[in-house]
Order: structure tokens, then C-alpha cells, then sequence
């Protein structure tokens, strides 16, 4: 029996990601044109036969956020009814994952509608990179692979660089677990920022739990916005007697005055993925490092096209 091929499609979002993704499967990008009226109206079209394939759609939803998501939308739409096999919506961040309850009365929960959306759209499989919030692989009535990143961050950073003697710091309570699990895996020593938010994006620091005095301090988080977070907790790391202190975040969103918040930071050095294709700014950035997570992805969608197990590439 002949082994079922497979297609990969991108769309605009970060089309760099997607040629090293299909580097390392060995295959090259499925044909697709997606483009826009001249009202901003999204098209697409599927420019080769998909007709009983497992198609692998490779878009994050970063900004522009709107743009970006419409065209995941579009092009999963077209490939439904091309009689596509499958569709798994490889999305490395999931925008609007921040908004995953009611914070307020009369507020939407849009990390949910967002999941409709996709599964409207006839996606069958989605594959993540570290949610926001765990929850969201619920929001989801079909199979959701989570992925993390911390594999790649141990492996080609964190291991290379610092020891036990580090100290690994939660910028915020709800990213304790996640900070344990880094802190773990090297060994090392946790801390905890105590942080109260007054209103969206300004975040203040209020008291830092645990010894950070003469270590090696790496704050852990899931994704960089404004920075506002990030330089604060920094702040008072360093103030709390650190020698030094990095910060990895698997999501570099670096929106507003992000990058220039952390050249002007406490931080010395600031690891981030490739996620989200970064602007000129955050390049030309002298704090600002990138890893790929390409080889993650790649070996991801190896392992669901052949049933294999996904979970064993970061537990």
C-alpha cells in the first residue's frame, strides 16, 4: 500500500518559518496564491491537486492579527473544498489567546471563537506553540497538539550558557509551572515576581520571592508584547542583587515601544523564537536573539502524518 502523501501551504504570516519547516521534511511548499482585492477583501487559490492529501497549513496569527487569521480561514476553506484529506492548522502563535475568559462582565471570550472559526472552516487537527493558557486546547472539539518550546531553548541556549547556579523567575504567579518546568530540567533555583496590573498593558512590580543575590537570573514567559512585564520584572531582579539577567520568551510580539523598553532595560540578552517573522527593529536589536523552531515543527507534522507520538518531543 502506497504511503499517503502529504502537502504544507503558507500564507503570508511568516513565510520564512514555513521554507525551513519544509526543509526539513524534505518537501517543498504546496502552490497557493493568496492575495487581496483591491477593498482588502482576502483571496486564495489552491494552485495544484489536493484531492485526498493531508494538507498541513502553516500560519500564526500575529499581527496583522485580523489579516493573518482570515487568511488561515480562507485558505482551510479552499482546501475543504478542494477534497482535502485533512486539514491541520499549524499555527506556531495563536493570536487572541489572551482572551480566554469573561474578565469583566459583558466581554467576549474570542480565544473561543476563534476555535469555531477553524473548525467552521474545516480544519480536522490544530498544532500549537506554547498557549497562553492551557485551557484553550478545550475550547476545541477536535485533536489539538501543544507543543513547547522549552526543548529548544535548553538545547540550544539555556544548556550552553548557565548551570545549576542559576536562578530561573516567573514574571507573574501564572507563570510559576511553566518557570518549575525550566527550572527543573537545569537543576537550578526559582523566584517569583509578585506583579499587580493596573490596566491593560502597564504592569507594575510590586515584591520578588526567592534569592536571586549574586546568581544568574533567566526570566521564563510565553511571549513578549510591549515589554512592559518583561523590564519591570528585570528591574527588580536586578535590584533584588543579581549578577546578570536574560530573559526567553517563546513568542516575540514586540508591539509598540517593546524594542526599545529593552534596549534601554536591565536585560543583557533577550532569546525569542521564530514564531512570528519580526520586524527590521527587532533584528537590527543587539539584546534581541532568535532561535528557530523549525526542526520542532517540522518533526511534528513527521510524527502526526505517521501516527507516531507527538508528546515525546518535550516530555
Amino acid at each position: 500500500m502506497a504511503v499517503k502523501r502529504f502537502c504544507l501551504f503558507t500564507g503570508n504570516a511568516n513565510p520564512e518559518l514555513a521554507a525551513e519547516i519544509a526543509k526539513v521534511l524534505d518537501t517543498p511548499l504546496g502552490e497557493v496564491r493568496v492575495s487581496r482585492f483591491s477593498d482588502g477583501e482576502t483571496f486564495c487559490e489552491i494552485r495544484e491537486n489536493v484531492r485526498g492529501l493531508d494538507t498541513y497549513v502553516i500560519q500564526p496569527t500575529c499581527s496583522p492579527v485580523n489579516d493573518n487569521l482570515m487568511e488561515l480561514l480562507i485558505m482551510c476553506d479552499a482546501l475543504r473544498r478542494a477534497s482535502a484529506s485533512s486539514i491541520t492548522a499549524v499555527i506556531p502563535y495563536y493570536g487572541y489567546a489572551r482572551q480566554d475568559r469573561k474578565v469583566a462582565p459583558r466581554t467576549p471570550i474570542t480565544s473561543k471563537l476563534v476555535a469555531d472559526l477553524l473548525v467552521t472552516a474545516g480544519v480536522s487537527r490544530v498544532l500549537c506553540v506554547d498557549l497562553h493558557a492551557g485551557q484553550i486546547q478545550g475550547f476545541f472539539n477536535i485533536p489539538l497538539d501543544h507543543l513547547y518550546a522549552l526543548p529548544v531553548f535548553l538545547d540550544d541556549y539555556l544548556k550552553v550558557r548557565f548551570n545549576k547556579d542559576a536562578v530561573f523567575v516567573a514574571p507573574d504567579a501564572g507563570g510559576v509551572e511553566r518557570t518549575r518546568a525550566y527550572s527543573k530540567r537545569l537543576g537550578a533555583g526559582l523566584a517569583i515576581i509578585d506583579k499587580r496590573r493596573e490596566r491593560a498593558n502597564v504592569s507594575e512590580v510590586m515584591n520578588l520571592i526567592g534569592d536571586v543575590a549574586g546568581k544568574d537570573c533567566i526570566i521564563v514567559d510565553d511571549l513578549i508584547d510591549t515589554a512592559g512585564t518583561l523590564c519591570n520584572a528585570a528591574r527588580a531582579v536586578k535590584d533584588g542583587g543579581a549578577k546578570s539577567v536574560v530573559a526567553v520568551a517563546t513568542h516575540g510580539v514586540l508591539s509598540g515601544p517593546a524594542v526599545k523598553r529593552i534596549e534601554e532595560s536591565a536585560l543583557s540578552e533577550v532569546v525569542v523564537t521564530n514564531s512570528i517573522l519580526h520586524t527590521e527593529e527587532a533584528r537590527a536589536s543587539k539584546k534581541i536573539k532568535f532561535l528557530s523552531i523549525g526542526r520542532l515543527l517540522g518533526e511534528a507534522i513527521r510524527r502526526i502524518h505517521n501516527s507516531d507520538s507527538v508528546s515525546s518531543l518535550f516530555v
